[in-house]
């Protein structure tokens, strides 16, 4: 993790943090780059192990530009860490009979470990169903309900992976977070409930922050941990936050500044909320580079899992699935 602090980084910042020195900036994107080369050292040793190229198959309905930008970027990072990489591209009008009989094909072929379907999908295709019908040790994205439900019982299984991304951020620069106070503002299926759960599972006392919650800031300002992910940019201020805690910003907005250009911001109001903070993510560079190396870590496991129980329990990894 980087050393600098956000009151350096903050623009506009007049170095004046009041009580606070200022956050310690969490650096997502140097904590990604640690965990995706530590997947391409696993994934050359269970090649060798076993023969076996971990693949992973990203599905993209219709032609929407950023998500093309994201899924191609997947492509490039599976290829890096020594993965194989299945890209399906298909057009607007695809049904939903159509892409559910593409993902039951995948599920079927032995060369795929992991499926991921982007999100969002066309407002003809049911979301629920498509990824239901990815087979629960395919996985990758954990949004399945067998996932869903696994993680919900506090038993082992593919956690999505956002909020996987967080929680390892929050273990790297706080360790046991048992007996902390933690708030997510954001209910998502995505990263909302997921995130609660993990921090639950953790040890943490949690509340829930959603569109219908009565002063939301007052119960954010009792959280030693703070997680947004609501898509609504600027929306925390530091009035929200308890001096010192802990603040992950999942959330990523595009907004327009001078000159025509644009520049990205997220859910917390950086400028305000670094003095007050103990750690906080930035954005870019906080949350967004662990999704992908999440993504990669989870079809690592789920190629494991493919070749049984013993090269899972071998990798170490305590959460692998005994289906």
């Amino acid at each position: 993790m980087s050393e600098k602090t956000a009151s350096e980084t903050a623009s506009g910042s007049t170095g004046d943090a009041g009580k606070n020195a200022g956050a310690r900036l969490i650096d997502g994107k140097a904590f990604a780059k640690n965990l995706r080369q530590k997947t391409a050292e696993e994934v050359r040793a269970f090649h060798e192990k076993h023969g076996v190229t971990p693949g992973l198959a990203v599905v993209l309905v219709g032609n929407d530009p950023a998500s093309e930008v994201y899924v191609r970027n997947k492509a490039l990072e599976t290829h890096r860490v020594g993965m194989r990489s299945f890209m399906h591209m298909l057009p607007e009008t695809t049904s939903e009979e159509s892409l559910l009989h593409l993902i039951e094909r995948l599920n079927e072929d032995p060369e795929i470990h992991g499926i991921l379907v982007q999100l969002p999908l066309p407002k003809h295709i049911d979301p629920f169903r498509v990824t239901n019908a990815i087979a629960p040790n395919k996985d990758v994205d954990g949004l399945g309900e067998v996932n869903a439900g696994r993680l919900m019982t506090g038993l082992p299984g593919i956690i999505p992976c956002t909020p996987l991304g967080c929680l390892m951020l929050l273990k790297s620069e706080l360790g046991d977070l048992r007996g902390l106070n933690a708030t997510v503002i954001g209910a998502s299926n995505l990263v909302g409930k997921p995130m609660a759960l993990l921090l639950l599972n953790e040890g943490c006392t949690v509340s829930i922050c959603h569109i219908d919650t009565v002063d939301p800031a007052a119960i954010s300002r009792t959280a030693d941990i703070l997680v947004v992910a609501t898509g609504n940019s600027g929306l925390v201020k530091k009035d929200w936050v308890k001096p010192g805690a802990a603040v992950i910003d999942v959330g990523i907005t595009r907004i327009p500044t001078e000159g025509g250009k644009t520049r990205l911001v997220g859910d917390v109001d950086f400028d305000e909320v670094a003095p007050i903070a103990g750690r906080i993510t930035p954005v870019p560079g906080g949350v967004g580079p662990m999704t992908i190396a999440c993504l990669l870590r989870n079809t690592l496991k789920a190629a494991r899992m493919s070749v049984g129980d013993k090269a899972c329990k071998e990798s170490g990894d305590k959460n692998w699935l005994p289906y």
